[in-house]
């Protein structure tokens, strides 16, 4: 969970408490008890919602590190491939190869 994600949460929730002890105490300030309850709704979204993003995360973090391995060897690659083509080919050719270095 990100870290201000979770502290809106934390106050929201402690918000909600506070508000809800005082509004049957008769001091609400003008909320109402709907607003309570809406407001502890879209808490309640907000939180699987967050549960949501931390579990495609989870599955997220190790597929773009495979992806990033894969593309250090693939740029190993090219770079060697395309170093070996400018040093067997002029300059004039490079191009034909699909390199558009001009040095």
């Amino acid at each position: 969970m990100s870290k201000t994600t979770e502290l809106q949460i934390e106050k929201s929730r402690n918000l909600i408490g506070g508000l809800r002890k005082h509004l049957k105490s008769g001091v609400g300030g003008g909320v109402t008890t709907a607003e309570i309850d809406e407001m502890e709704r879209q808490l309640t979204e907000l939180q699987k919602a967050n549960d949501e993003c931390d579990r495609l995360r989870a599955e997220l973090s190790p597929k773009v590190k495979h992806m990033n391995d894969v593309m250090l060897g693939v740029k190993a690659a090219y770079a060697e491939h395309k170093k070996t083509l400018k040093g067997y080919y002029p300059q004039e050719r490079w191009a034909e190869f699909g390199v558009p270095d001009k040095r």
